[in-house]
């Protein structure tokens, strides 16, 4: 069944709803019309009150002077940043009129560029303080220098910034853009020449540092420190003019290599082919000439240096041996793995002071090689901690010596004989003839059962008679048996007694003592005896059974019953 609305009905409703959409719609430009000048409200608002807090700072610079002058400058600097913050956003969302707009820029770029001039003779002052300043006083005058030194580099970012902001806007500004290309390429070969300058006076130092007596390496030390800081404060600079000629389109791959350099630190810039053209080339110009200046001297130092090696080689067999005939003396009585960790360890520490000897006679520096040796040991102890815990217990079971070599145990799920170990697993031969290597933590952390650590062993035996036979007799063919045998020990004596009444038997537990290396011997030989004497003697050996009893059931009388 269906409903059928009237024609007029149908275009009523039609008519209603595009009128409801049309109001939805107005209302929501209306609404986004209203949001935006909201915005542009709050934008104006936030850039008068910023302009006139500029403003009553200007007024105040004025009349100052002295350190309250520069105080009140570099508050004009962060008030300014903020500033640009808001022209930043203004710009980005045209939340204020264009022509405001492009006003407030051509105002910041004459701002920038006094601000830079007045950075610029800032610092040129600033470095005629450094210069003419005591040693002690360096360091102080140096986070000076580095505040202007960043405040200058955050002009150079706002310079570059403005013209992009202008060309945002539709009015770019090529000459501006053409003097700032000149301006970053100038700044970029100072600062490199600074660098390279204070390097070499690091080097210099360096020299001195090696010939100078006691009394005068205090005062280089404090020289070389300020030396290292100025590079750190060059080379932040030269990393931000770097990412402003990369942006004006120079070639900075030489200076690039030259950060990388200094710093050592790799970064992505490596991965460029100038870049990496530059740095190899760089390091092949400095290892010919390294040659040139160096070479009959480092060979002699090499040669020196194999030398040493060979008679390292030669103590260090002196010493093994030596280490051996004293380990394998019998008054220590140390085991296998003992014996065999002092000579592995004598002979590895002759080979370290041996190459330590080597090393510092061809001039290397051996603290920042133990250094690198000890924050490498770090890193391998996070890497390898399952390898160091089985060291570590290769450890205690060199201390404690559970077991050693030659010994049959049962330790970490495994039992045989201990066929090898060392400080990080134990090879153990089972019983058929395969090598199971197994980790040292296993076995310390595990139950270990050494079955021939002791000389004499016990032999647990039990034998079942039937309830019809001799007692007394079996007990006697049982001693004879045992006292037979020429491998029972007299002391300990064996223990034969009437163990267990049990379900099918009567069960004599038969326990003598044999020397470790006979206890399977007297296992099967008096397992074999006891059963061709019971049969001689007709004692059985019963086994487990059962009687059943059926009940038959006459069929008629149970259906007469019925």
């Amino acid at each position: 069944m269906s409903v059928c609305f009237p024609q007029s009905f149908r275009a009523n409703t039609t008519v209603a709803f595009l009128i409801l959409l049309l109001s939805l719609l107005s209302g929501s430009v209306q609404a986004q019309t209203e949001s935006q000048t909201e915005v542009s409200s709050k934008a104006q608002v936030a850039l008068d009150n910023i302009n006139a807090e500029i403003r009553d700072l200007s007024e105040t610079l004025k009349a100052s002077s002295g350190d309250q002058k520069d105080a009140i400058q570099f508050r004009l600097f962060n008030k300014n940043n903020e500033l640009r913050d808001v022209i930043g956003k203004a710009v980005e969302s045209e939340s204020l009129p264009k022509e405001m707009l492009i006003e407030q820029v051509r105002f910041q770029q004459k701002y920038t560029e006094g601000a830079k001039t007045y950075l610029e003779d800032k610092l040129k002052t600033v470095s005629e303080q450094f210069n003419s300043a005591k040693a002690e006083n360096k360091l102080s005058i140096l986070n000076t220098y580095s505040e202007v030194q960043e405040y200058l580099s955050a002009t150079f970012n706002a310079g570059w910034q403005n013209l992009t902001w202008l060309k945002k806007l539709g009015v770019p500004d090529e000459s501006g853009e053409a003097k700032f290309e000149v301006l970053v390429a100038k700044n970029l070969r100072l600062t490199s020449a600074s660098i390279e300058y204070f390097n070499q006076q690091v080097e210099a130092i360096n020299s001195q540092l090696a010939s100078a007596p006691e009394g005068d390496k205090a005062a280089l030390q404090t020289s070389q420190l300020v030396l290292k800081q100025r590079i750190g404060i060059e080379t932040d600079s030269l990393r931000n003019l770097i990412v402003l000629g990369d942006d004006v389109g120079l070639e900075t791959s030489e200076y690039k290599r030259q950060v990388f350099s200094v710093t050592g630190n790799i970064t992505q810039d490596i991965l460029d082919s100038k870049v990496l053209i530059s740095l190899l080339s760089h390091w092949w110009s400095a290892a010919v000439d390294w040659l040139g200046d160096n070479a009959p001297q480092q060979l002699f130092q090499v040669f020196i240096f194999i030398l040493i090696l060979f008679v390292t080689r030669a103590i260090v067999k002196l010493v093994r041996k030596i280490v051996t005939k004293a380990v394998h003396n019998k008054n220590l009585k140390l085991s296998h793995l003992m014996q065999n960790f002092f000579v592995s360890m004598s002979g590895n520490i002759v080979w370290i002071i041996g190459i330590m000897v080597g090393l510092s006679q061809i001039g290397l520096n051996l603290a920042p090689i133990l250094t690198g040796f000890g924050i490498a040991g770090v890193i391998i102890g996070f890497a390898l901690q399952d390898t160091l815990s089985n060291f570590a217990a290769g450890m205690m079971l060199l201390i404690y010596r559970p077991f050693d070599v030659g010994d049959f145990v049962f330790a970490g799920g495994v039992d045989g004989k201990v066929s090898h170990m060392s400080l990080v697993n134990t090879t153990i031969r089972t019983f058929d003839n395969q090598i199971i290597i197994v980790p040292n933590s296993k076995i310390w952390g595990d139950v270990i059962k050494n079955v021939t650590h002791e000389r004499t062993r016990r032999v647990d035996m039990v034998f079942g008679i039937g309830y019809g036979d001799d007692l007394l007799k079996a007990e006697s063919v049982l001693h004879e048996i045992i006292e037979a045998h020429p491998a029972v020990l007299k002391s300990p004596e064996p223990n034969i007694r009437v163990h267990t009444l049990n379900t099918s038997s009567v069960d004599f537990i038969v326990r003598p003592w044999v020397k470790t290396d006979d206890y399977w011997d007297v296992y099967w030989d008096v397992t074999k005896e006891v059963k061709l004497r019971f049969d001689k003697e007709g004692i059985s050996i019963p086994f487990p059974q059962q009687d059943v009893h059926l009940h038959m059931v006459d069929k008629l009388t149970s259906e007469s019953n019925a």
